[in-house]
């Protein structure tokens, strides 16, 4: 079932962080994006409302202005339901040929059925010289 996230509330106390940042690279990977970046990131609802995250969207803008966006159903495959005070988090991965910069969301929905959705802060990936 595919949501309709356009009328959303940035819900106070739903915070999202990125925790780790880690660079991989592997330059006998097939195809041209031989860097791995691996992100560890944490959803910590301390809102007064039980919350379930229904799914996600990113904007990754690379170092030539081209931009890259993921959006879907779920986060790595789950529906966390978190009420106040409890943590959820996860780890994914981005593989790029450049230097880039992302910015995302999680979305969901209140125990009121109200769209809410919290953001995360933008973040570099940049390769190493």
């Amino acid at each position: 079932m595919r949501r309709n996230f356009i009328k959303s509330e940035e819900l106070l106390g739903l915070q999202v962080k990125l925790d780790r940042l880690i660079y991989e690279n592997n330059p006998e990977v097939q195809g041209n994006y031989p860097h791995a970046f691996i992100y560890f990131i944490t959803i910590r609802n301390l809102s007064d409302r039980k919350i379930t995250l229904l799914g996600r969207k990113w904007v990754i803008e690379n170092a030539d202005l081209t931009k890259i966006i993921i959006e879907g159903e779920k986060i790595v495959g789950k529906t966390p339901t978190l009420a106040s005070g409890e943590v959820f988090s996860y780890n994914s991965y981005h593989v790029a040929n450049q230097n880039a910069r992302a910015v995302g969301s999680f979305h969901g929905m209140d125990e009121f059925k109200n769209n809410i959705h919290a953001n995360l802060k933008p973040f570099e990936m940049n390769i190493p010289k």
